[in-house]
């Protein structure tokens, strides 16, 4: 509280981070706009995974966005040779009811922006407002826009992206462009049924440098993506826009048959590609009223599907911060000391894995599926573990029942 008002937060981006931050921080008593730089909030074609993680996040803010209506439980996580061959499988929805009592979610990415839309009630979002600076302002914060706007509150939460301006003009001069991941991902959703397709079904089918993911999303659809290696040179070839059906089509022929059929059902016009990037972690994410959020803080790679969800966690973590907060900057440097670690060791983690899961070598290739097939289950859960295992935040930082209350 500022006096007798509440805190009024600036958010900059009305992606998956922005939104649920602007549902948090209302859940905790703040005023909050919303700044977006498209002209429309379009749903965006393709699928994502809501982590238990976050959905545990999520409750002790009292949000239920019913998710589990909207899309399908994770039920059955396996790893494939590319011609259907089970490498090994995962326990997923065990670890997910006994670790937060709650499902990991697979769903259309739209249904997840509209769930948060709803659930943003008349939070004001300002679409067209292209954000290109801002400065202190008193006790406060001002950013100003390209066509002359701008706008005035007592914080700046910048969750624009891994291009974040905000980003941009904390590191100043001295960071660069994301850094290419060495692969590139087609992704589309699509009504699909195979019998291997049973409810909450995942599968992850591993190639030489190139692999296919089929996810049940719920209600007929699949979500599907494939990756694969390239230089970035001819990435640019396929990146930004929508199609490559024949090349996907020629690239795993000859795999599991699910896979073929997913490429062959799918509308030319329903696939689109990007290059898979992220940043070398960045340890300093706020100064004074300002901080980042969700990818413009720590983007990452989709190795551990964890790219929406941590931005989930950020949006609670913060508004549990920010709730009751007399320093609301203090309060901003708390919820990055507390989320710092985690987040880093997700996106470490994530590069980590891409490299093992694109390897090409047929040696290196060989020893990993030994190693995977070999190891003890205990072993191999670790790190699905450690990102499911939602650690909250310290008792003395705005207590869960006083917001749910609010």
């Amino acid at each position: 509280m500022t006096g007798t008002r509440p805190l009024k937060a600036l958010v900059i981006g009305a992606g998956i981070g922005g939104l649920t931050t602007a549902v948090a921080l209302r859940r905790a008593g703040l005023d909050v706009e919303v700044y977006e730089r498209a002209g429309e909030l379009r749903p965006a074609g393709f699928g994502i995974s809501v982590g238990s993680n976050a959905m545990v996040a999520l409750r002790t803010l009292g949000i239920d966005l019913g998710l589990d209506r909207l899309g399908q439980g994770v039920e059955h996580l396996e790893i494939m040779h590319p011609d259907g061959r089970r490498l090994f499988a995962l326990p997923h929805s065990k670890l997910d009811q006994v670790l937060n009592n709650a499902a990991s979610v697979c769903l259309y990415r739209g249904d997840l922006q509209a769930a948060l839309l709803e659930a943003a009630g008349d939070c004001p979002i300002t679409l067209g407002a292209v954000a290109t600076r801002y400065e202190r302002d008193g006790d406060g914060v001002r950013v100003r826009f390209e066509d002359g706007r701008e706008a005035r509150g007592d914080v700046l939460i910048g969750a624009d992206g891994i291009h974040s301006v905000v980003r941009r003009q904390l590191t100043g001069a001295t960071e660069g462009e994301p850094r290419y991941s060495g692969f590139i991902a087609w992704m589309a959703v699509t009504p699909f049924s195979h019998p291997r397709m049973v409810t909450g079904y995942s599968g992850h089918y591993w190639g030489a440098g190139k692999r296919f993911g089929i996810h049940d999303i719920g209600h007929g659809r699949t979500y599907w993506w494939a990756t694969r290696n390239m230089p970035v040179e001819t990435a640019r070839r396929w990146v930004g826009g929508k199609g490559g059906k024949e090349e996907l089509g020629r690239s795993y022929a000859g795999w599991a048959e699910e896979v073929g059929q997913a490429i062959r059902v799918t509308p030319e016009q329903d696939i689109m590609a990007v290059a898979v990037q992220d940043r070398p972690f960045l340890e300093q994410w706020g100064d004074g009223p300002v901080t980042l959020l969700g990818d413009a803080a720590h983007p990452m790679l989709p190795s551990l599907a964890q790219g929406g969800s941590s931005a989930m966690e950020d949006a609670v973590v913060l508004a549990q911060s920010l709730a009751s907060a007399d320093d609301p900057s203090q309060a901003l440097r708390r919820y990055e000391d507390t989320r710092r670690a985690r987040a880093k060791w997700m996106v470490n983690t994530s590069h980590q894995m891409a490299g093992m899961e694109q390897l090409e070598g047929a040696v290196p290739r060989l020893l990993r599926n030994a190693y995977l097939r070999l190891a003890p289950s205990s072993l191999l859960t670790l790190t699905m573990k450690k990102a499911l295992a939602y650690p909250g935040v310290p008792a003395d930082q705005a207590p869960a029942a006083h917001l749910a209350r609010r």
